[in-house]
Formats: structure tokens, C-alpha cells, sequence
């Protein structure tokens, strides 16, 4: 098996496309103009001795290991930093060049501790590594005198020594063993974006230091690995490491947090998991990642995570361990009992946007081939399905336009309603890279989110809009745009309907729609949006990147429409650094909709009521398919207080946590007869559940991912079941039971069957990807190495459609009783409900949630930082602490949603969107004020949550 080895080429590669050709070392090699001598050595399969140098961050010049002679020149230059020149003549191994670099490792040697045999990185020292590479045998100099490897000198002590900082949950720093070659700095500058650390003190005295010499714990530090992948010695070295070993192989697989869908090597011993390391040929991350993708594993053996199935006949009883035939065979018989008693559309199942494509497909089949209806829904629609009809209807296609790799020809960067940093913390990465290189940023959000100010990095305007707004101010942008002649006339009428963009055009020159009008209603100022709008229109390369905080309003298909429309006049769209760009929450929010998770689409986004389409599943499943739409979460829900819904299959879904108007949610669960929970722990909606089965986590299945960039990615096997059986596998045998002849062997047969029926997946198998490493579709006979960027001869659709956005205020008003609007969002450490995050040492950076309160309204409360609060709605209420901030405007509180102690969503209401249904998370009238503790409704939540989840232990046998 082996370790996955990548080559570090020492310097980042260059993007010229003229050639330069020189000889190294008698060989000759052509590589793009600018590249260095260091990068070139390498593509002829020469490496330089380097330490200071990695291609992860541009050439530095310190270490002087990478010395090389050039004809013609005097000295010996840095390879790293030296670019190629046209006849070059370059030799990397001298007697000259070698008597160098011996005597600048020996410095390096004589400062360093030799614990070789006990160090964690003994094995994986570039250090180690490079002193035999250049033929060290001895060191001279000794550890006499001044040294920052002893903790006493001569038993004094040794002022210049410092202890191991171990704060960090995930990695250590030790000083004594840093050679101060600044990678790890560089990385968080260059990589991450974060600046976190820096070199203190000159010369001799100079060290690594996290902030103003302080703790890696207490400084800006997000934890994101950078600076430990850059380490070349044992200095910044992972705990995991320490603990366990050395790695001895590794597998390529996909990340299960976000929608930006990083890569990486799961690097292994034996059965058991390292450590995550950055997949550099990841497209999607290109080497890079963030806290949890990186650390954020140790769910996956948590102590509470369940491996046996279990079921029980009411949700009072304690659960009864019992066999995965047991289980199924109940599931099964009981299904049928409800669908025999009650009618065929009396149970549904919930797709999950953190299972694969593979499983995904099998639970929407599973529900229409066997439970012969259309109920199925997924966790997507609660947040991005405004993106699905939105984009749908203006462009033809229901995702994203561009790839990641488009951000680095952006111009000018408008994000509305999304916290990359946060919620897309590798991606926004390389957005903040983008824009030290020079390109505007223009922020529409209520809250001042990370990226409005941080370092090297201020937008050039922030709209910090009223919650509720979108629509308005977006078309506002619009009326700017079009009343002072900014729109792209050749695009529109090239690409677009001319007299749907007449019609468009004379409705956002309405005056209600002007900047003064709007500005009032959003309470932003009106030339900050005229500047905002100029800007977009004439900055170049415009690109949209938008989150939740456009769909899950009232009117979040409305915005998205008004998103598309901002694009198709602006002439933003078809070609790289512009177009419209979802970021996705979930690893498989793009894939579950792709599959056919919606109860009105089959997969591929095309209506049931289609009979070409229905045909194709038809001859395949053997079953007349249902030509009505099913019902989405909460019509279950609603029809399950009815009395007419009976039966839910849940896999990977916490609808209780996660869902609005949570009293809701549990009177629905509380009033079906079978419920089954298919999860990795028992979560929130397992309160009550007759039946758990246990599910797989990312690393112990083989299957796909497609992230927010429409990119199909390889999930690899790492590692068996610990439950027994993959999700999917799962999913087959309660098929099974139900007397449907599946007979999947791997979930590249699945892959092989959504391909044959889906035109957009029309040339996607595993071979392939194991080929092509990732696609985007669509990937078919017309784009047989995927599609990069989206709409670039024309619209899907065939002309580009603008549609008037009319302003809505949605129902939920403020007014004396609540006087004040409640938007939710994520933390950079945490993850969606918390399951996985919370059973992590993330919980060091986010324990609780918090209510975030402007310091005006606290001070009208007479709340301090750290009071407990009453926060209420008209739909329920809750506790917990203040935050009081300035980064959200008076009469504006916020708050995250990943603990079910909090169960935020209890304040939500079931006001949804008009066209998906797509919950209003983001506008809550609430009134804040001073608790003395939990609320009651959360204290019988608590007792009903620990009654539910008893296990029943085994009575030992006489």
C-alpha cells in the first residue's frame, strides 16, 4: 500500500505560457518563463537540498541550502529565489557548493536538540533528511556556549530556552527544535490568510512566535494546519503523531465537513487514523484546509457513537440492542403495517447531504420503487433549494457557474449573505489571497462578518442591510446599474432576451427601487450603494459568492433571481473570475439534490410528472412510477399531526435540531408510529425514533462527493465499518426486506446506474474519476472532461431569462412585544447541529452558543458581556449567554445553531420561502432580556432527551 508521496517542487509553479529552455546539470528542461532554477531542477528530476523552501508559498532565500552555480555568473544565488533565463547553464553539485552546505548544516546542527530516535518526526524530517542528503558526519561547533536547545547551561539558567507549548488541542510548537526557516509563518501569511504568526527578535534571538509572544491558544491562530504541514522539523508537530507513530500508508478520500469538498490523504497505521494531511492535486482545496477537516476526526471513535442496531415499541421505553436482521425485518414489517393501515403515501424518508451521491440515489429509490410514493425531501431544501429554482429558472441549470479556481481572476468580489471564513474557511482562503493581490471586496450582510476587516483585507463597502431585505437592496444594485447606462448591452442582447431585460430594466428604474427609497427601508446608506453598484459594473471581473443569508428567507428564490439577473446585466457570466456562486453548507448539499432528493424531481432536476422521464426509471426498476409530487418535511410533518403520515426513514438527518419551529418538528415525530434514525449517534430527532440503525462515517465507505463547484470527488475506504455495514449497504438490506431484488455489490455499480440515467453524469464512473482524479459536471459525450465554468457560449436554458424581483416584506414583523430581528449563522470550529464537531476538542473554541447583542441594545437591557438571556419569539423561547458586539448593528442579535442545549431553532418560525418551502432562519422578530437560567421548555426538553436515549443493558445469563 504504501504512503500517497507527493513531490515538493520548493517554489510555486508559474502561470506564463512562455517557454524558457536551459540546461541543468547537463540536462536540458523547458518550463514556463519566471520559474525558479529550484522548480526547473526538479521537472528534470534533480532535487536541490532545501529546507526554507516548499511550493506551497512563494521562495523565501534563508536556509542556503539550495546554493547553485550558474556559468557566466559569480557567486553561488539561492535556487529557489533565482528565475530561469533563456541558455541558462546551471550546476546544482560542486566540491564548492558541497563544502557550503556542509558548513550551514552544521550551524543548523549545532542549535539543534539530537533526540533523533525519540523525536515524533524521527522518519518525516526534512531536517534529518537533508543532513544526510548533503553528507553531514560530524559538527565541530558543539552546544557549548548560547543555545536554545537546553533548558540549564552549566546549570544556570537558560534564558534563551522555552518550554513546549502544548495549548493547542491538536499540535504542539516546540522551540528548542526550530530552525526559524519561516514556512510556518509564510503559510499562515500566504496560505491561510490569517497572519497569526510572526518572527520575533533578530539574529540569534530570533523565534516563531504565535501573536505578541503569547500562547498558539490565546493568539488569531484558527488552527487550520498550515503552518504544520509547512514544518520541516519536529517543531510544530501533531499530537496524534506523537501519540501513535509515524504513518506507514495512506488513502486519498474526500473531507465530510463544508460544500468546498477538500482533499486529502488519510494517512494510516494499520487500521488506525494518523492524521489528515492536504491533498496538493485536490482541486478543490489545492492543498489546503481548515480546523476541521484537518483535526476534527475523532468523532468517528467517539465513545458515544452507537454500533448495534436497536429498536424499541415506544419512544418512552428504553432502546433493546438487537441484530442487523432483526432490525431491518422490524423496519420492514412495520412499514408495510402503516402503508397496509393508513395508505401508501403514509411514510416518506429524508435523504442526507453528508451521505455520498451512492446513498443519496439509493434512499430517494428506495422510496419511490418501494414505498411507491413521492415523500421523499433532504436537509438541502432547507437550505439551499432557492438556489435550485432560483438559478433554474433565470439560467437553465440549478448550481453554482464557476470553479474555485475562477476566484483568481476576479476583479471585484461581492458576497451576499455568506461567512466564507466561517463556513468556508479554505475556500474563503483563497478568496482573501485574491484580494491582497489588489481585487475589491463589496459585503451585503447585516453582521460585520471576519472578512469586512481583517488582515492585509477591507471591503471597499459593506452594507450592513436589515434582515429581510435582500430583494430590495439587490434590486437597488440593479437601479443603478441600469438608470446610469452600466449594463453590458452586446452581452444582453447577444446572450440574453432583449425585451426580457427591457421589461426588467424599466422596473428596477422604478423609483421605489432607487438607492434613497431602499436605503431607508434597510437602513443603509444610499451612496454606499450607488458606490457599491459602480463598483460591480465597471470593476472588471465581477463574481457573486452568496450563502444561506439569501435562501432562507421568505423571498430566497426572489433573491436568487435578482442575483442572476445582477449577473446576465453586468455581463458577469461565461468565462473565468465572474458568475454566480453558491457556497454550499454541507460536504453533499450540491450531490443530494443532484440525485433526485426533492419530492417533485427525479434525479438530474427533472419533474416527476415527465413521462420520458418517468419511462426511464420505470424500465429500469420494474415499478409504475408515482407522477405526483410527494410531500416535503413539513407537509410530513403537518400530516403527521393530521393523523395521516405515519412512517419516517431518516439517514443522516437531525430534522429536530436542525429544522424551524422545533415544537413543531417533535409534535409531528410524536405522532408517527415508526420512526427510524440511520445516524452515527443518537441525535435530537432519535428522541424519538422506534428504531436506530447504526450508520458509517466518511472514512469507513467508499462512494462520491459533489461540492459546491459541481465537482464530483472520490470518498475512498480508509478503514472498515465499525458498525458492520456502509450506509448504503444498509440502505439495500431494508430494501431487501421490503422484497426489492437489489443486488449491489459496490457503489460503483450505483455510480454506473445514476450515470446511465442522468445526462449530466452521462460519463462518470469510478474508473474515470480515478483517471480524471475529479469532474464537474456535467460530464457527458459533449463535456468529457467536466465543466469548469458553466454558460460560456450560452445559457442552458438557450437565452438568459430576467424576471422581475418585486420586494415582499415578510410576515414576521417586529413591534413593541418583540422590537428586535434574530438572524443564525456557523462558527468557523463547529459544524451544522454540532454532532460531529461537539465530540471533538473543537468544543476548546465554541463550548456554547452565544446571543450576540449590539453594546446599545445591551445597555437598554442593562445586560453585560456573559449574562444569561431570555430569548423569545412568538414561536418559543430559550436561554443562553450574551456576547455583546459591534460586529451586529442595533437592533440586530445573532446567534449559532450547533448546540442542542440551546436548540435555537425553538425561536424560529415556520414562515418559509414561496416557491421551496426553504425555511426563514434569518428573520425572527424576539425580545431579549435578563434570565436567571434555562427556560422550562428547555429543562423538559433535557429530561425528555436523557430518558430517551437509555440503553437497556443485557442481563447476564443464569
Amino acid at each position: 500500500m504504501g504512503l500517497v508521496q507527493e513531490i515538493d517542487y520548493g517554489t510555486p509553479a508559474s502561470t506564463s505560457e512562455k517557454q524558457v529552455t536551459l540546461t541543468v546539470d547537463g540536462f536540458t528542461v523547458t518550463v514556463p518563463e519566471g520559474t525558479s532554477i529550484m522548480r526547473a531542477s526538479m521537472e528534470a528530476g534533480i532535487a536541490i537540498p532545501k529546507l526554507c523552501a516548499t511550493d506551497m508559498v512563494d521562495a523565501f532565500g534563508s536556509c542556503r541550502l539550495c546554493l547553485v552555480e550558474i556559468d557566466g555568473r559569480n557567486g553561488t544565488p539561492s535556487s529557489c529565489t533565482t528565475p530561469v533565463a533563456p541558455g541558462m547553464v546551471v550546476h546544482t553539485q560542486t566540491g564548492r557548493l558541497k563544502d557550503i552546505r556542509r558548513g550551514v548544516m552544521e550551524l543548523y546542527i549545532s542549535d539543534h536538540p539530537l533526540d533523533c530516535l525519540t523525536c515524533a518526526a524521527n522518519g518525516d524530517c526534512e531536517l534529518q533528511t537533508q543532513a544526510g542528503v548533503v553528507g553531514l558526519r560530524d559538527v565541530r561547533y558543539g552546544y557549548e556556549g548560547d543555545n536554545h536547545v537546553f533548558k540549564k547551561n552549566d546549570g544556570a539558567e537558560n534564558f534563551k530556552w522555552m518550554a513546549k507549548d502544548e495549548s493547542n488541542p491538536y499540535f504542539t510548537y516546540d522551540p528548542s527544535k526550530c530552525i526559524v526557516c519561516s514556512r510556518c509563518v509564510r503559510a499562515c501569511e500566504e496560505v491561510q490568510g490569517t497572519f497569526a504568526l510572526t518572527i520575533e527578535g533578530r539574529g540569534f534571538e530570533s523565534r516563531v512566535s504565535p501573536g505578541m509572544h503569547q500562547l498558539f491558544i490565546d493568539s488569531e491562530c484558527v488552527s487550520c494546519g498550515a503552518c504544520v504541514q509547512a514544518c520541516p522539523t519536529a517543531t510544530l508537530s501533531e499530537k496524534s503523531v506523537i501519540k501513535i507513530g509515524q504513518p506507514e500508508h495512506s488513502v486519498v478520500t474526500t473531507c465530510a465537513y463544508c460544500g468546498v469538498g477538500c482533499s486529502f490523504k488519510a494517512e494510516m497505521r494499520g487500521d488506525e487514523l494518523v492524521r489528515m494531511v492536504p491533498y496538493k492535486d485536490g482541486k478543490a482545496n489545492r492543498g489546503h484546509s481548515c480546523v476541521k477537516g484537518r483535526f476534527a476526526y475523532g468523532y468517528s471513535t467517539h465513545k458515544e457513537r452507537i454500533l448495534n442496531p436497536m429498536i424499541r415499541e415506544k419512544v418512552t421505553d428504553p432502546w433493546r440492542e438487537v441484530s442487523w436482521e432483526e432490525a431491518l425485518t422490524h423496519t420492514a414489517n412495520e412499514f408495510r403495517r402503516i402503508q397496509y393501515q393508513y395508505g401508501r403515501t403514509s411514510i416518506g424518508g429524508i435523504t442526507s447531504s453528508r451521505c455520498t451521491n451512492e446513498e443519496t440515489y439509493l434512499v430517494q429509490k428506495l422510496i419511490r420503487q418501494g414505498f411507491r410514493n413521492n415523500n421523499v425531501d433532504t436537509c438541502a431544501r432547507v437550505c439551499h433549494s432557492p438556489t435550485g429554482y432560483g438559478l433554474g429558472q433565470t439560467f437553465g441549470t440549478s448550481a453554482g457557474t464557476q470553479d474555485f479556481d475562477s476566484i483568481e481572476q476576479t476583479d471585484v468580489v461581492m458576497i451576499i449573505g455568506a461567512n466564507p471564513t466561517d463556513a468556508h474557511p479554505v475556500f474563503a482562503s483563497r478568496m482573501k489571497k485574491r484580494l491582497r493581490k489588489g481585487a475589491k471586496l463589496i459585503v451585503l450582510d447585516p453582521r460585520r462578518t471576519d472578512i469586512v476587516r481583517s488582515a492585509h483585507i477591507e471591503a471597499q463597502h459593506h452594507l450592513p442591510l436589515k434582515p429581510g431585505t435582500n430583494v430590495a437592496v439587490v434590486a437597488a444594485l440593479a437601479h443603478v446599474i441600469v438608470t446610469e447606462g452600466l449594463f453590458d448591452e452586446a452581452f444582453i442582447r447577444e446572450r440574453c432576451d432583449w425585451d426580457e431585460f427591457q421589461d426588467w430594466a424599466s422596473f428596477v428604474a422604478l423609483s421605489e427601487n432607487s438607492p434613497e427609497v431602499v436605503g431607508q427601508l434597510a437602513n443603509v446608506d444610499p451612496e454606499e450603494i450607488r458606490s457599491a453598484a459602480r463598483l460591480f459594473a465597471t470593476g472588471g471581473n465581477g463574481a457573486i459568492y452568496y450563502g444561506l443569508g439569501v435562501t432562507e428567507h421568505s423571498q430566497g428564490s426572489t433573491t436568487v433571481i435578482a442575483i442572476a439577473n445582477l449577473a446576465m446585466a453586468t455581463g458577469n457570466i461565461g468565462r473565468p473570475g465572474v458568475g454566480v456562486n453558491p457556497l454550499r453548507g454541507q460536504n453533499n448539499v450540491q450531490g443530494s439534490c443532484d440525485m433526485g432528493s426533492f419530492p417533485h424531481e427525479l434525479p438530474g432536476y427533472r419533474h416527476v410528472s415527465g413521462d420520458a422521464v418517468r419511462d426511464i426509471y420505470e424500465s429500469l426498476w420494474g415499478v409504475k412510477l408515482d407522477d405526483e409530487p410527494g410531500l416535503r418535511i413539513p407537509n410530513m410533518l403537518d400530516a403527521a399531526v393530521d393523523g395521516s403520515f405515519k412512517g419516517l426513514y431518516v439517514q443522516g438527518e437531525d430534522i429536530l435540531q436542525s429544522d424551524p419551529d422545533t415544537k413543531h418538528v417533535a409534535a409531528g415525530l410524536a405522532a408517527m408510529e415508526c420512526v427510524v434514525v440511520h445516524d452515527l449517534f443518537l441525535n435530537e430527532t432519535a428522541n424519538y425514533a422506534h428504531v436506530f440503525l447504526p450508520g458509517s462515517t466518511f472514512l469507513e465507505k467508499d462512494g462520491t462527493f459533489t461540492n459546491a463547484e459541481r465537482r464530483i470527488n472520490r470518498v475512498r475506504k480508509v478503514m472498515a465499518p465499525k458498525n458492520g455495514l456502509a450506509d448504503w449497504e444498509v440502505t439495500q438490506k431494508l430494501a431487501q426486506a421490503m422484497g426489492l431484488a437489489w443486488n449491489y455489490q459496490h457503489p460503483s455499480e450505483i455510480m454506473d446506474e445514476i450515470a446511465r440515467t442522468t445526462p449530466s453524469f452521462a460519463k462518470v464512473s469510478y474508473d474515470y474519476l480515478e483517471k480524471m482524479g475529479s469532474v464537474q459536471w456535467p460530464c457527458n459525450e459533449q463535456a468529457p472532461e467536466g465543466t469548469p465554468i458553466m454558460h460560456i457560449s450560452g445559457f442552458v436554458r438557450g437565452k438568459g431569462k430576467f424576471i422581475r424581483t418585486e420586494y415582499v416584506a415578510t410576515d414576521e414583523r417586529t413591534g413593541p412585544r418583540f422590537p428586535l430581528l434574530l438572524t443564525t449563522g456557523r462558527i468557523l470550529s463547529q459544524y451544522n447541529v454540532g454532532a460531529q464537531t461537539r465530540r471533538t476538542d473543537n468544543v476548546m473554541w465554541h463550548s456554547e452558543d452565544r446571543l450576540e447583542i449590539h453594546p446599545h441594545d445591551a445597555e437598554n437591557r442593562g445586560l453585560r458581556d456573559g449574562d444569561w438571556v431570555r430569548l423569545t419569539s412568538r414561536s418559543g423561547e430559550t436561554t443562553l449567554r450574551a456576547l455583546i458586539t459591534d460586529k451586529v448593528s442595533p437592533g440586530v442579535v445573532y446567534t449559532t445553531f450547533h448546540h442542542p442545549d440551546t436548540q435555537a431553532n425553538v425561536i424560529t418560525t415556520d414562515f418559509s420561502d414561496w416557491a421551496t418551502n426553504c425555511p426563514e432562519y434569518k428573520v425572527t422578530a424576539v425580545q431579549v432580556g435578563a434570565s436567571n437560567g434555562p427556560s422550562e421548555w428547555q429543562l423538559d426538553y433535557d429530561e425528555q432527551a436523557r430518558n430517551s436515549r437509555r440503553i437497556a443493558t443485557l442481563e447476564a445469563a443464569e
